[in-house]
C-alpha cells in the first residue's frame, strides 16, 4: 500500500543536512523585500522552535492558501493560524531549521523554494521523529513589501507519524472536491487541455510525452523525493516511475486557480484518482503548484512545481 500511495503522489506532477542547489535565482532590486524574505525566514524558524505560531503568520495574506502535506488546504490567515496552533498542541519541537535555495522573481509576485528539517516529539510520546522536506512559498508584491499569498510543503520520507500530522478538527478545504475553474478564457483553455492530455499519456503509461510537459531548466518537488534540479534526472525518474503505475478507472487533473503574469503563470491545482492495483483499490486526492513559462515561440512549459497527498478525505 505504501508503494501504491507513493505512485499515486507522483500522478499528480505529471538525511538532516540540506542538499547543495545552485539555483538560477533571478535578483530582487528592492531590499526592502529582500530584507522581509530574511525576516520571515528567522522569524519562522524562532516561532516553530519557540512553538510561537504568531510571529509566523504575521506574515502571511489575509487570504492566504496553506497547504500542508496530508492536510485539507487551509483557507485565509485565521484558518493558518489554527493549523499551527494545532501542530504546537501535539508536537513538541525539538529542533527545527528551514532555508530558501531559490527565488524567482515572476514579476507580480515571487516563487521561493526551500528545505526544512525539524526533529519533533508527540507530546504524548517519548520517540523522537526527523523530518526533512520542502516547501514552495508564492508572494506578492505590493507597494514595496510582500506578502505570503501561498505556502505548500511535503516529505522527502515516508514516515510514522502520518496520521498524527492530520488535524480533522481544523476547518479545511478539500481542492479536489470544490468547482474547477470555468474554462472561459484563453489561458484557462489551454491549461486545461493540457491538463486533458496529460490525463490520457499517464493512464497509457507514456514516459515521452509526460518528460514533454518540463522546461531544460525545471526544478520539481516530488513527495518522498529529493529536489529534482537536473533535468537528466527527472526524465530518468519519469521513466522508471511509469512502470510502477496502477491501473487508473478515472484521473481527473482540476484548475483550482490561475494567474497569468506574462511570461509566468501561477496554477494551483487538484487531482482525483480512482485507482486498482491487484487486490488494492481506492481514491486518493491532491494538491499543488506548478509555475508555467511561456517560451519565446508561444509554448508553456512547467519550471517549477510541487504537491501533496491530502491523505485522503
Amino acid at each position: 500500500m505504501r508503494l501504491i500511495k507513493m505512485i499515486l503522489f507522483y500522478v499528480f506532477l505529471a538525511s538532516i543536512n540540506f542538499q547543495d542547489i545552485t539555483a538560477k535565482t533571478l535578483s530582487i532590486k528592492n531590499i526592502s523585500i529582500e530584507t522581509k524574505l530574511t525576516q520571515f525566514i528567522n522569524d519562522y524558524n524562532k516561532g516553530m522552535q519557540t512553538a510561537n505560531a504568531e510571529i509566523i503568520v504575521q506574515h502571511y495574506d489575509k487570504e492566504m492558501y496553506l497547504m500542508p502535506a496530508f492536510q485539507k488546504t487551509l483557507l485565509g490567515k485565521d484558518n493558518a493560524l489554527i493549523y499551527h496552533k494545532a501542530f504546537f498542541d501535539r508536537f513538541e519541537i525539538i529542533a527545527y531549521e528551514r532555508k530558501n535555495f531559490e527565488t524567482l522573481d515572476l514579476g507580480p509576485q515571487l516563487c521561493v523554494l526551500g528545505e526544512f528539517k525539524m526533529k519533533v516529539r508527540l507530546k504524548e510520546g517519548t520517540k523522537v521523529e526527523e523530518l526533512n522536506g520542502k516547501y514552495m512559498n508564492i508572494w506578492k508584491k505590493e507597494k514595496g513589501d510582500v506578502s505570503l499569498i501561498s505556502e505548500i510543503w511535503n516529505y522527502n520520507h515516508h514516515t510514522d507519524l502520518t496520521d498524527q500530522l492530520k488535524f480533522d478538527t481544523i476547518p479545511g478545504t478539500v481542492l479536489a472536491y470544490q468547482g474547477h475553474l470555468p474554462i472561459n478564457n484563453n489561458i484557462r483553455f489551454e491549461i486545461a487541455s493540457i491538463n486533458h492530455f496529460t490525463e490520457e499519456f499517464i493512464a497509457h503509461r507514456d514516459h515521452m510525452l509526460w518528460m514533454q510537459l518540463y522546461a531544460e531548466d525545471a526544478i520539481a518537488l516530488f513527495s518522498y523525493k529529493p529536489v529534482f534540479k537536473d533535468r537528466n534526472m527527472l526524465d530518468q525518474f519519469i521513466k522508471d516511475h511509469v512502470a510502477e503505475l496502477p491501473i487508473f478507472e478515472k484521473l481527473d487533473i482540476r484548475n483550482n486557480y490561475i494567474n497569468d503574469l506574462g511570461e509566468y503563470v501561477v496554477n494551483y491545482a487538484s487531482h482525483i484518482a480512482n485507482w486498482r492495483n491487484n487486490e488494492y483499490s481506492g481514491i486518493s486526492t491532491g494538491k499543488g503548484i506548478k509555475i508555467w513559462r511561456r517560451a519565446a515561440n508561444g509554448t508553456l512549459k512547467i519550471v517549477r512545481q510541487i504537491s501533496t497527498y491530502d491523505y485522503n478525505y
